[in-house]
C-alpha cells in the first residue's frame, strides 16, 4: 500500500503530460486554424487541477488554484512584464467565478443539491430511512439472505450516496454480524451499491451535478440538447454502473467469492469472527449526528411520502412543461407510453428548476411528516434543516469552482485546441475506453467522483464531439457515460474516497481491510465495462448486448468458482444458502 501512492501519481502525470507534449508537438505541424486560434498553455488550468489534486489531495484548494491561473493566463502572456495585464489576469480569474455564480441555471442547480439534502436530512432525523431499514432487515435470516437485504436497501436508499452507505451499513451491521457476513463483505455491500445507484437514478442529488455538467458542455459546443436529456443518452452506456449492480447480485446468489474477500468470508463462517484479528474498525463522531431522533415515532411512511411527492410532482411538471398536456388531449393512454415520454423529457426545457421546485416541495412534505407523523418539535425539524444545508455547502463550493474551471477553459479555448491537437491522432473506437480509464486512474488518485466529473468533461467532451465531426453523435453520447462512470470506478478503489471511507465507518470495517478486498471486485467490473461495454459500442454494437454478454461473463466466472470449490469455504465448512 505504501507504493500506491508514487504509482498512481506516476500514471495520472504521464497520461496528462504525455497529452500536453503531444499538443504542443502536433498542432504548429498541421498549422491547424482551431490550433492558431488556441495557445498551447491552454491546457494548463486542467493540467494544474490534476496535478495539484493529486499532491496535496485537497480538490478545493487545487481548483482555486487552476481558476487564478487560468485568469492569469487570459491577459499575462501578452505583456508578461505589465502590472496592468497582471492585474486584469486577477479580475478574469474573479469574473470567472462571479459569471458562474450568477448564472441563472447553476442557481437552479444549487438550490435543487441544497434542497435535496436538506430533505434527506429531515427524513433521516424523523425516523423515515431508519423504518424503511427496520422493515427490510425482517426477511434477513442467513448470510445469503442478509447479503440480500442489504444490497436491495442499497437501492432502496437511491436518492443519495452519503445517505446509502451511512443509513445501510449502520442498519445492517448487527443483522450481519449476527448471521456471520464478515464486515469486508458488509462495507464491499454498501459501497457497491451507494454511488452506482445514485449516480443512474432519474432522481438523486448526484443528478443535478451530473445535468450540471452536460448543459454547461452542451452549450459551450453548441448541442441543441439539455442537460436531462444529455444524461438520459447517456444512461445505456452507464456501463460500470449498471454491470456492477449485476455482479453484486449474482455475487449474492452464487455465494462465490475469490481472493482477499473469500478469506474474510471463510473466516466469517469457520468462528474466525466477522473482523479479523487485526484489524482497526473505523469510527466516526459525526455519524450518529446523523440518525433518527430519540423521540422520533419511526415510521416507513415518513420517508415513502416525501421521496415519492418529490419524484411525482418532478414526472408531472416535465409532463406538462414537454408538451404532455397536448398528448392526453388525444388518448389518457399516452401517459403510460414510453415514446410519449422520451419525447416529453426531450421536450422539457426548464428540467433543472423543476427538480429544484419538486426538491422544494419534497421537503415541505418531509417536514410534515416528521411534525404530523414522527411528532417531531419545530425545534427538531429546524435543527435537521439546518444541518441538511451545512451538508450541502461542500458539494455546492465544488459545483461553483467546477463551473469557473469550466468558464476558464472556455476563455482559453481549452477544448479547441485538444480537440486540434488530438481530433486526427485518436479513433473514435478507442477513445471512450481510454476516457474510460483515465477517469478511473484521476478518480483513484484524488479520490473524488464529482472532482474527476468537474475536471475531464469540460475537456474531454469537446475531443469526442470533434471526432463525432462536430455533431451530438454516438462517441460523444458513449464518452459522456464513460466519464462519469470512469470516476465511479477510481471512486471505488481509492482509500481517500470520501464514500469508500463512509462505507468502512457505517460497518465498523477496518478501512484497509476494505480497500483490499474491494478493489478486485471493482477491477473486474471495470474490465468488464471496457471489453463487453465501451469498445464494442463505440464499434456499434447496441448496449443491451454488451450488458448480455458482460452478465454472461459473471455467470461463467462464478459457476467455474463454484465448481472449484464445490459451494465450501475454506475448513470445509459447507456455505450457508439461507
Amino acid at each position: 500500500m505504501k507504493h500506491a501512492p508514487n504509482l498512481k501519481h506516476l500514471l495520472v502525470l504521464i497520461g496528462f503530460v504525455g497529452i500536453c507534449v503531444l499538443a504542443s508537438w502536433s498542432v504548429p505541424n498541421r498549422g491547424s486554424e482551431a490550433a492558431d486560434a488556441a495557445p498551447w498553455y491552454s491546457i494548463v488550468p486542467p493540467l494544474l487541477a490534476v496535478t495539484l489534486a493529486l499532491l496535496t489531495n485537497r480538490l478545493l484548494f487545487s481548483l482555486t488554484a487552476a481558476i487564478v491561473v487560468g485568469g492569469f493566463l487570459d491577459s499575462v502572456p501578452a505583456a508578461p512584464l505589465s502590472i496592468h495585464t497582471w492585474g486584469k489576469g486577477a479580475i478574469t480569474g474573479a469574473e470567472y467565478v462571479i459569471s458562474s455564480v450568477s448564472d441563472v441555471t447553476n442557481i437552479e442547480i444549487i438550490a435543487f443539491v441544497a434542497l435535496v439534502m436538506t430533505m434527506i436530512s429531515v427524513v433521516v432525523v424523523a425516523g423515515g430511512l431508519h423504518g424503511i431499514a427496520s422493515w427490510l432487515t425482517r426477511f434477513a435470516r442467513g448470510p445469503r439472505s442478509t447479503q440480500l437485504v442489504t444490497a436491495l436497501m442499497g437501492i432502496v436508499v437511491f436518492i443519495d450516496d452519503y445517505a446509502n452507505t451511512m443509513i445501510v451499513g449502520s442498519t445492517m451491521r448487527p443483522m450481519s454480524d449476527r448471521n456471520q457476513v464478515s464486515r469486508e463483505k458488509l462495507a464491499f455491500l454498501v459501497d457497491a451499491t451507494s454511488a452506482p445507484v445514485a449516480g443512474i437514478a432519474v432522481i438523486s442529488t448526484w443528478i443535478g451535478y451530473e445535468v450540471g455538467l452536460f448543459a454547461q458542455a452542451a452549450e459551450s459546443l453548441g448541442i441543441a440538447r439539455d442537460g436531462y436529456s444529455m444524461f438520459f443518452d447517456a444512461l445505456p452506456f452507464r456501463f460500470y454502473c449498471i454491470f456492477m449492480l449485476i455482479f453484486v447480485f449474482m455475487n449474492i446468489l452464487s455465494g462465490a467469492d475469490y481472493g482477499s474477500m473469500r478469506k474474510a468470508e471463510g473466516r466469517a463462517r469457520t468462528g474466525g469472527g466477522v473482523a479479523a484479528a487485526d484489524a482497526r474498525p473505523m469510527t466516526s463522531k459525526t455519524f450518529s449526528a446523523l440518525t433518527y431522533h430519540r423521540d422520533a415515532r419511526v415510521l416507513t411512511l415518513t420517508a415513502i411520502f416525501p421521496i415519492t411527492a418529490l419524484f411525482l410532482s418532478f414526472l408531472a411538471s416535465l409532463w406538462i412543461d414537454g408538451g404532455g398536456m397536448q398528448k392526453l388531449s388525444s388518448s389518457i393512454w399516452t401517459v403510460f407510453s414510453i415514446g410519449a415520454w422520451r419525447d416529453v423529457l426531450s421536450r422539457a426545457e426548464h428540467s433543472i428548476f423543476l427538480l429544484a421546485v419538486a426538491a422544494g416541495f419534497g421537503l415541505l412534505v418531509a417536514a410534515a411528516c416528521a411534525r404530523l407523523l414522527a411528532r417531531l418539535s419545530f425545534r427538531v425539524i429546524g435543527k435537521a434543516i439546518l444541518a441538511g444545508l451545512r451538508g450541502g455547502l461542500l458539494p455546492i463550493f465544488i459545483l461553483i469552482l467546477a463551473w469557473s474551471l469550466k468558464a476558464a477553459c472556455a476563455g482559453l479555448k481549452t477544448g479547441p485546441f485538444l480537440a486540434a491537437a488530438l481530433g486526427e491522432v485518436l479513433s473514435p473506437v478507442w477513445f471512450p475506453a481510454l476516457l474510460f480509464l483515465v477517469a478511473s486512474v484521476t478518480a483513484f488518485a484524488t479520490g473524488t467522483s464529482w472532482g474527476t466529473m468537474a475536471i475531464l468533461i469540460p475537456t474531454a467532451i469537446p475531443i469526442a464531439f470533434h471526432l463525432d465531426g462536430e455533431v451530438y453523435g454516438l462517441t460523444t453520447t458513449i464518452c459522456l457515460g464513460a466519464v462519469l462512470d470512469g470516476a465511479i470506478l477510481g471512486d471505488h478503489c481509492s482509500p481517500i474516497s470520501d464514500t469508500t471511507i463512509m462505507s468502512s465507518i457505517s460497518s465498523s470495517c477496518d478501512h484497509v481491510h476494505h480497500v483490499r478486498t474491494q478493489i478486485p471486485y471493482s477491477l473486474t467490473v471495470g474490465a468488464l465495462a471496457v471489453f463487453c461495454g465501451y469498445i464494442p459500442s463505440a464499434l456499434g454494437v447496441p448496449s443491451w448486448v454488451g450488458i448480455c454478454v458482460s452478465s454472461f461473463a459473471m455467470f461463467v466466472l462464478f459457476f467455474a468458482i463454484l465448481r472449484r470449490k464445490r459451494v465450501s469455504l475454506p475448513g470445509g465448512r459447507p456455505e450457508a444458502t439461507r
